[in-house]
């Protein structure tokens, strides 16, 4: 069962604000969909989950590179 949140959910998890959501939306980066009575953008929770897992493996391989980058000076 898809399960869905607003935009400003979705802004406040990713820590972004909602024109960078928009943003995203219109380059395709996260697509959101729209809501069926009042044609809102929202997002699937899972979508979401995508994104936070691609930002916290950029995290942790900027943090090692860091780290390695450290170690040789």
């Amino acid at each position: 069962m898809n399960k869905y949140i607003t935009i400003k959910d979705a802004a406040h998890i990713l820590n972004v604000s909602k024109i960078t959501l928009r943003n995203w939306d219109k380059s395709g980066k996260l697509k959101a969909h729209r809501h069926p009575f009042n044609n809102y953008r929202v997002y699937k929770i899972e979508d979401i989950d995508k994104v936070l897992e691609m930002i916290e493996s950029s995290d942790f391989i900027i943090r090692s590179i860091k780290y390695l980058n450290a170690l040789q000076n």
